[in-house]
């Protein structure tokens, strides 16, 4: 099993920036597909981006691309979602998700275990 904490959401301005980072207490870190998932008030939760184990695939939402990258970094057990130009429609909570042998899934369902979520507000 894996634990996942999700870190660097807060409010922030139309058009700005943020780093989201979710760390990892499990030493196999490398080998887990990790996903980024989004909740907003009302809406269904939807994927935002993956990366598969091995880190050659990352699928992108569409509402997302262009705007945002993720990344792993699997010496610190952790993967980051950097994201630019943030836009109202952006503000949820995200939640970040591992999948073993993850390949980059872009549903919810294979991914085994989540993070409590962090919130990100864009003001506009």
């Amino acid at each position: 099993q894996v634990r996942l904490v999700e870190s660097g959401g807060g409010l922030v301005q139309a058009g700005g920036s943020l780093r989201l980072s979710c760390a990892a207490s499990d030493g196999t870190f490398s080998t887990y597909g990790m996903g980024w998932f989004r909740q907003a008030p009302g809406k269904e939760r939807e994927f935002v981006s993956a990366i598969s184990f091995i880190g050659s695939s990352t699928p992108y939402a569409d509402s997302v691309k262009g705007r945002f990258t993720i990344s792993r970094d699997n010496a610190k057990n952790t993967v980051y979602l950097q994201m630019n130009s943030l836009k109202a429609e952006d503000t949820a909570v995200y939640y970040c998700a591992a999948e073993k042998y993850g390949l980059g899934s872009t549903s919810a369902g294979p991914y085994r275990y989540w993070g409590q979520g962090t919130q990100v507000t864009v003001s506009s």
